[in-house]
């Protein structure tokens, strides 16, 4: 079982799903029928690995509240089941975005030709600035 099945084990059972009326265009199933989905998932109760939690937690997204509470919307499929689907893989979409650390910056200095470079266009737009100026006869 991989990171991915197992997480989305964990993240499945810890989710709290809720069923409410989709909104925009449907006909009268829009009206009728719960379809859309709403997903909470709490994260600093869940049992995440702390690493994960303060990343999670770390991001700025506009899903996450400020209790820490990931809530998440599916109203584009027409079955419950496939709404229920859809928020689940979204979470965890967003949960394996934050699962491996980011890499550590290593500091480097320019290369000798990269500072030519730089500098040599530097100097040709000088120089094409320098054109604009008022012709003086020499």
């Amino acid at each position: 079982m991989n990171l991915a099945e197992r997480l989305r084990v964990l993240l499945e059972r810890e989710a709290e799903f809720s069923a409410v009326r989709a909104q925009g265009a449907g006909g009268q199933n829009v009206n009728k029928v719960s379809s859309a989905v709403h997903l909470r998932f709490d994260v600093p109760a869940s049992s995440l690995p702390e690493a994960h939690k303060a990343r999670l937690l770390a991001i700025r997204d506009q899903r996450l509240s400020g209790e820490g509470v990931i809530v998440i919307k599916a109203q584009e499929e027409r079955t419950q089941a496939r709404n229920r689907a859809d928020a689940l893989q979204r979470l965890l979409d967003l949960v394996l975005s934050v699962a491996t650390p980011p890499k550590r910056r290593v500091a480097t200095q320019p290369t000798y030709g990269s500072k030519q470079r730089r500098l040599e266009g530097k100097s040709a737009r000088s120089g094409v600035k320098r054109q604009r100026g008022k012709v003086t006869d020499l």
